[in-house]
């Protein structure tokens, strides 16, 4: 890789805490998300265990003495350890050998089967998950509102978005994936149609070497794409594929999802619990979604123009888009991303808490007529958080696909999508 090509990603200073505390740290996501360039930029020396002229006397290595394959400069990048699943046992004895913290970087773009490594690697490899890039990182939004001076409280809130609905649509259908940021066009859009035949044909099988019928993998990654965003059930999910005669079972279903999530392009967004004031049902079931946007217009064949003239269904790509880059940034803030949704209906799009404790809540609304509702909601769903045991939002906020970032008179902030950073 030539390093001055490479494009700085958040992740970048999360993998250098990583390799001074720990021997090792694997990198894992999704295939195209960027994982060897980013490994590759903070390593000095690499074995490319898929490099066509070297695979095989890599494996025979790997069976008769694999502590030669990690001779090298340190950190030494080993891409697709996964392929000799005994390089991970080794890189974890040759850490212990050593002593020593950046000593080896592992890159996967799917998940080992169980039982393949004879220790899990704790305390001695790190794990770091890596996504498509956000449109911070591939520099289409300007940053003017940061995630993480939100959090410190600086909650005056200024800015005016540089994209369009258009472009927004433009950027969702490409996604986040590196190599297609630097394109333009239909050529840039054309990467995440051949990701999803790959995985149809190839990578779901691979993963974990069972024949997987193709048809059905694209009738449910189609199933998946038309529940975008919503808390979908299997049952909802199955219906939906049975609609074109092919029937399947929950069971199978299950087998396929299970796939899917190890080559990291289903993530589904689990549901938040927090302590509530009153007695309310929590709902508790995941939203559907992929680990990028693009995935879900790739496999319906649609495109920028095809989602404009379909403005409810944009509404719930926009979501998907937001829930990817919100990811990113909370991530790059030591947090995870959840929902909210009860009984009454009450919900929260997202919401991001803070390892720490601190979280806030967030309303995703593509036009600018929903913003009070959203508000609203917001403001109904503070006031039914028990704050004594949650503690008060660090914000509440209104993602958009507008122009103006800004803080309402009740408190709530109202942010366009390409303002946001970490």
């Amino acid at each position: 890789m030539n390093k001055k090509s490479y494009i700085p990603r958040l992740c970048d200073a999360d993998l250098q805490i990583a390799l001074q505390s720990s021997g090792a740290v694997l990198i894992e996501g999704a295939k195209w998300c960027g994982k060897t360039s980013t490994a590759s930029n903070a390593s000095h020396s690499v074995l490319f265990m898929q490099d066509p002229d070297k695979a095989g006397s890599y494996m025979a290595m790997a069976d008769t003495k694999p502590s030669l394959l990690l001779r090298g400069d340190t950190p030494r990048l080993i891409d697709e350890w996964q392929m000799a699943p005994v390089l991970w046992d080794a890189v974890r004895f040759e850490v212990d050998k050593r002593a020593e913290t950046g000593q080896f970087i592992l890159t996967g773009s799917a998940v080992p089967s169980d039982n393949v490594t004879a220790h899990t690697g704790t305390g001695r490899i790190s794990r770091l998950l890596l996504r498509p890039m956000s449109l911070f990182e591939s520099l289409e939004s300007n940053g003017s509102v940061s995630l993480r001076a939100l959090f410190a409280g600086e909650l005056d809130v200024e800015g005016i978005s540089d994209l369009s609905i258009e472009e927004i649509a433009f950027a969702l259908c490409r996604g986040g994936w590196p190599a297609s940021v630097k394109r333009k066009g239909a050529t840039a859009l054309r990467m995440a149609v051949d990701y999803v035949e790959a995985v149809i044909n190839h990578d779901v099988s691979r993963v974990d070497n069972v024949e997987k019928n193709p048809e059905r993998v694209r009738l449910l990654l189609r199933s998946l794409a038309r529940n975008i965003a919503t808390t979908a059930n299997y049952q909802t999910i199955r219906n939906d594929m049975e609609a074109t005669d092919i029937s399947i079972s929950d069971k199978t279903i299950s087998s396929y999802m299970n796939a899917l999530r190890r080559i990291f392009l289903v993530e589904d967004l689990p549901a938040w619990a927090p302590s509530l004031r009153s007695k309310t049902a929590i709902r508790t079931s995941a939203k559907r979604h992929f680990v990028d946007p693009s995935i879900a217009t790739a496999i319906l064949r649609t495109n920028p123009e095809g989602i404009l003239s379909d403005f409810q269904y944009f509404g719930f790509l926009f979501e998907a888009l937001c829930t990817r880059d919100i990811r990113v940034y909370a991530q790059s803030n030591d947090g995870d991303v959840f929902h909210y949704r009860d009984k009454s209906g009450l919900e929260a799009d997202l919401i991001v808490r803070l390892h720490d404790g601190r979280w806030a809540a967030i309303e995703v609304k593509l036009g600018k007529k929903q913003i009070d509702y959203a508000a609203e909601n917001l403001l109904a769903f503070k006031n039914r958080v028990d704050k004594d045991k949650m503690g008060e939002p660090a914000f509440l906020m209104v993602i958009t696909g507008g122009q103006y970032a800004y803080r309402r008179s009740d408190g709530v902030l109202v942010v366009p999508i390409a303002c946001l950073k970490h």
